[in-house]
C-alpha cells in the first residue's frame, strides 16, 4: 500500500505497511480502485455531457463513491466491494446509452475498461495495480498538483454529498469533478494546467460549501447563539458524532416519547445552535472531545454511539457492538444502519443503562455563524475603530492525535485580551471550552461551527473587507489552519482560490506537496508553516 492523504501519514511521508489511521492494506487496495474505477464512470459522464447526455445517477454516485475513500470513512472490504460493483455498473450503463447516441465509448490510449474480479482477494490485487503510483507524472511537480487535485475532489465530493441528500445540488460541481478525474485518467496536461485545474478546484468547493449551508439552513435554520450542556441529564443516551445533520434530525424524531437523550460529539457540536433542532426537549448537550480522548470517552459511554461521517481515529474493536454507523461509514463487524430506520441504534440505547443520574458540566456557546455575527457587525466595526479590538485570529481545521497539535490549544491561550478568535471544525476542541470573557459584550471566543462552514467564515471575511473598504488581506485578520484530511485540503485551495495571503499551516505540510510546489505557494500566497505560538504572535502583531 501506499497513502500520504492525510497529516499524519507515516514519518511524513507515507503509509506503506499499515495506514496510521488504522486502514489496513486491503482496505487501501480496494479505495485505490473504487477511484481508479470511478475515475472511469467520470470519463464518461464527460462524454455524456458532450453528446447533451447529464446522468444525474452518475453524478450522485460519482460523489458518494470518493467519498467512501476519505480518511477515516469507510474501512469494511465487504462494502467497498459492493461500491466498486455498483460504480462499474453505472459505468456500463452510460456506455450503452452513450452508444445508442453516437458518443465515444472508449477510454484514452484505447485501454479497456477495468472489469472487477468477483472476490475480494482479486480486487486487491487489482487495486494495488492501480493505486497513486500508477497516477503520476514524470516530472514530480506535476504528479504533486495531480494527487492535490485528486485529494481536493474528495473533499469536494464530502460536501456535495451531504448537500445532495438535503436536495441542494449544481451540475456544474458535478462536471468539475467528472473533467477533472478524466484529466487523471488521461495526464496529459503540463505543470500550469495542473495548477490551474487544482485553484478551480478551490473554486468549486467554494461552490459546493455554499450549496451545503444553504441545504442546512433552509432546512434547520440559521444557527443562532446557544448555550450547550457538558454534564449529562439521567437517562438513556445515545452519542451522534460526525457531520449529517439529517440523520441527527431521523435519530432526534425516532427517539421522541423514548426516554432517551441524544448527545453529540465532535462535529455535531454546532448542530445545538439551529433553531429546527434545538426545538427538540430531549437533544439535551455534548459529550467528550473530538480526538484527543475518544477512545477513552466512547468506552465510557453507557449508551448508543451512531457514526454519521469520517470524525473517527481508529477502529473501535474493544466495544463495538455499541457503535452503529450509517451513509458511507463503514467498519468490519459494525452494524450499519439501512435507509434511515436508526431502530437497532435506539434498541441498543434502551438495553443500556444510561446515565445514573444529573451531572452538572460546564457549557459553551455555539452558533456565531455568518447571520449571528453579521448582526452585530456595527459594534465590531466600532470596537475595531476605537481600538478595542486590534486583530481578528481564524484559529480553524481539523483536530488529530498528534502532540505537536497543543500549538493551537497554546496560542488561542496567548492571544492578546484585545483580540477575537474565530473557530470551527474538530481542531476547536483543543480549547473550545477555554473561558476568554469578551469585549464590550462581544465574546472573544466565537465558534462558527462545522469545517464545512468555512464558507460561513468567509461570508463573514468578505462582508468585513466591504464595511472597511479594504481587501480581505488588508483586514486584521490573520489564519491559523490546522489539517488533517480531505475536506480541510478542499478548504485550503478554497481561500488559495480566493487570493487570501499569509496563512499558517500545521501541524505539518502536506507530504504530497513537493518543494516545487510549496514555492509557488510560499511566492504566490506567503502561505508558511506554523512555528511556535509566541514568534508566531509576534510577527503577526508586530507594528
Amino acid at each position: 500500500m501506499f497513502c500520504y492523504q492525510c497529516e499524519q501519514t507515516a514519518k511524513g511521508e507515507g503509509c506503506t505497511k499499515v495506514g496510521v489511521c488504522g486502514k489496513q492494506p486491503e482496505t487501501a487496495a480496494l479505495q485505490d480502485l473504487l477511484l481508479y474505477v470511478t475515475a472511469e464512470l467520470s470519463y464518461f459522464a464527460k462524454e455524456g455531457i458532450r453528446i447533451g447526455l447529464v446522468n444525474r445517477e452518475a453524478n450522485v454516485l460519482t460523489a458518494d463513491a470518493l467519498f467512501h475513500t476519505l480518511t477515516n470513512v469507510d474501512f469494511d472490504p465487504e462494502r467497498l466491494k459492493g461500491m466498486i460493483e455498483k460504480v462499474a455498473a453505472a459505468r456500463d450503463d452510460l456506455i450503452g446509452k452513450i452508444a445508442a447516441k453516437g458518443g465515444g465509448t472508449k477510454l484514452p490510449g484505447g485501454k479497456a475498461v477495468m472489469r472487477p474480479e468477483g472476490s475480494i482477494t482479486g480486487l486487491v490485487k487489482q487495486g494495488e495495480a492501480a493505486g497513486l503510483g500508477t497516477l503520476k507524472n514524470e516530472n514530480a511537480d506535476v504528479t504533486s498538483l495531480m494527487h492535490t487535485l485528486i485529494f481536493g475532489l474528495k473533499g469536494v465530493a464530502a460536501y456535495a454529498y451531504h448537500a445532495a441528500i438535503l436536495g441542494k445540488e449544481d451540475d456544474a460541481v458535478y462536471t468539475f469533478v467528472h473533467e477533472s478525474l478524466s484529466e487523471v485518467l488521461e495526464n496529459r496536461l503540463g505543470l500550469g494546467e495542473w495548477l490551474g485545474l487544482v485553484l478551480k478546484c478551490g473554486e468549486i468547493n467554494l461552490r459546493a460549501m455554499e450549496l451545503l449551508d444553504a441545504a442546512n439552513t433552509e432546512t434547520y435554520g440559521h444557527p443562532v447563539p446557544t448555550q450547550v450542556p457538558l454534564g449529562a441529564k439521567k437517562g438513556k443516551a445515545i452519542l451522534v458524532s460526525g457531520h449529517d445533520l439529517k440523520d441527527l434530525e431521523e435519530i432526534l424524531k425516532q427517539t421522541e416519547g423514548k426516554g432517551i437523550y441524544v448527545y453529540t460529539h465532535g462535529e455535531m457540536l454546532p448542530a445545538h445552535g439551529y433553531p429546527n433542532l434545538k426545538k427538540y426537549p430531549h437533544f439535551y448537550g455534548h459529550y467528550g472531545t473530538a480526538w484527543q480522548n475518544q477512545h477513552k470517552e466512547f468506552a465510557a459511554f453507557p449508551g448508543s454511539i451512531v457514526m454519521t461521517t469520517n470524525c473517527i481515529q481508529k477502529p473501535l474493536d474493544s466495544y463495538m457492538e455499541n457503535i452503529f454507523t450509517c451513509g458511507p461509514v463503514a467498519w468490519p463487524g459494525v452494524t450499519h444502519i439501512e435507509g434511515g430506520d436508526f431502530k437497532p441504534a435506539i434498541d441498543m440505547a434502551l438495553a443500556l443503562p444510561g446515565f445514573g443520574s444529573d451531572s452538572n458540566g460546564a457549557s459553551v456557546t455555539v452558533g456565531f455563524a455568518r447571520n449571528t455575527v453579521m448582526s452585530v457587525a456595527d459594534k465590531v466595526i466600532d470596537a475595531v475603530k476605537a481600538g478595542k479590538i486590534r486583530h481578528f485570529f481564524l484559529v480553524a481545521g481539523c483536530d488529530g492525535a498528534k502532540p505537536g497539535r497543543n500549538y493551537y490549544t497554546e496560542f488561542v491561550e496567548k492571544v492578546p485580551d484585545d483580540c477575537i478568535v474565530l473557530t470551527l471544525a474538530c481542531g476547536k476542541f483543543r480549547f473550545f471550552d477555554k473561558q476568554l470573557g469578551d469585549i464590550g459584550g462581544i465574546p472573544r471566543l466565537l465558534d462558527i461551527g462545522q469545517c464545512n462552514d468555512a464558507y460561513s467564515a468567509i461570508q463573514i471575511a468578505v462582508a468585513l473587507s466591504k464595511a472597511f473598504n479594504v481587501g480581505v488581506n488588508e483586514l486584521p485578520l490573520s489564519l491559523i489552519l490546522s489539517w488533517y484530511e480531505q475536506k480541510a485540503v478542499s478548504i485550503l485551495l478554497t481561500l488559495l482560490y480566493l487570493g487570501i495571503k499569509n496563512m499558517r499551516l500545521g501541524p505539518t505540510l502536506p507530504a504530497f506537496v513537493t518543494p516545487g510546489v510549496l514555492n509557488v505557494l510560499v511566492e504566490n500566497y506567503g502561505i508558511k508553516p506554523i512555528t511556535t505560538p509566541d514568534e508566531d504572535l509576534k510577527e503577526i502583531l508586530k507594528g
